[in-house]
């Protein structure tokens, strides 16, 4: 009787040890679960907050963007289409100028010899100094540009009776640009006497010569190559021209003008050192001037 009382003691001695270790188990486990739980809790919180920022910058963004008027997006988009101006090139004078379009030649034309940059080179006595205009030079101030430096009390919507016979050309980079320099001229433009569009954008070289053989012209626009093929080709005749205006100021939007690529500096240059140009600069009679716009 005696050995049973103490096998039971012993039981339940065990028994009691592996409920209380059972227990500390099921505590230490409830403690875990609950600091898990909380960090889970902290999480979706930050992560709440963080989505719920995130939603409310998008929302700001969308507003800004809505908020934006038709005219704004519309200035903005002009801007990014038209490039700018670079006002430097309107405070050089006659001997910057041709230092400039010489050092130019240099930079685009490496493999050239000394001759051949030579007979690229634009005399000084050729331009015409307008560092004296004081407006902005952009494609609006144009006409009074032009106006500003031909002689006093001459009109330039006149033109020579004889057909395809311009008094001055416009030379721009691009055709797109010299578009739009053609329309900035109409204000010199008159029912017998059109701005000529001297360029090869949507006009074929056979339009452009068919053109000038019947119309008379007081201002032409263009792109260097078109007007010298117009020249080789006779149909755009310089009889009576007195100026040259190199859209020198505008650049794209890559911040490139006329004398920054050599694409549209050498056919510049090949047209304003051809031998018809040449002799008449400086000359008393039938002189030709450079301006740079």
């Amino acid at each position: 009787m005696s050995a049973e009382v103490t096998n039971s003691s012993g039981l339940s001695a065990k028994l009691d040890k592996k409920r209380k270790r059972h227990a500390e188990e099921s505590s230490k486990q409830a403690e875990t679960d609950g600091l898990s739980n909380k960090k889970i809790k902290n999480i979706k919180s930050k992560s709440n907050k963080k989505g719920g920022k995130d939603k409310t910058e998008k929302t700001k963004n969308l507003k800004l963007q809505q908020d934006t008027s038709p005219k704004e997006q519309k200035d903005t988009k002009q801007t990014e289409t038209k490039g700018g101006s670079d006002e430097a090139i309107g405070k050089m004078d006659g001997r910057l100028l041709a230092d400039h379009l010489m050092q130019k030649a240099k930079r685009h034309n490496k493999e050239f010899t000394a001759v051949e940059l030579s007979d690229l080179s634009v005399p000084e006595s050729s331009f015409l100094d307008t560092s004296s205009f004081d407006s902005p030079r952009q494609l609006d101030n144009l006409p009074a540009f032009i106006k500003a430096f031909s002689p006093k009390g001459s009109v330039l919507s006149n033109s020579s009776e004889e057909k395809g016979t311009p008094h001055t050309l416009v030379v721009s980079p691009s055709g797109l640009r010299a578009a739009d320099v053609v329309r900035a001229l109409r204000t010199f433009q008159t029912k017998e006497s059109p701005i000529g569009k001297l360029f090869a954008k949507h006009i074929k070289l056979e339009e452009a010569k068919r053109f000038l053989e019947r119309s008379r012209i007081a201002i032409g626009g263009g792109t260097p190559a078109r007007i010298s093929d117009l020249i080789d080709a006779g149909s755009l005749k310089l009889g009576e021209l007195q100026r040259i205006v190199i859209d020198g100021s505008y650049v794209d939007q890559k911040q490139r003008g006329i004398f920054d690529m050599k694409e549209t500096h050498l056919p510049l240059l090949q047209l304003l050192t051809r031998p018809e140009f040449r002799e008449r600069y400086g000359a008393k009679e039938k002189r030709i001037q450079i301006l740079v716009f």
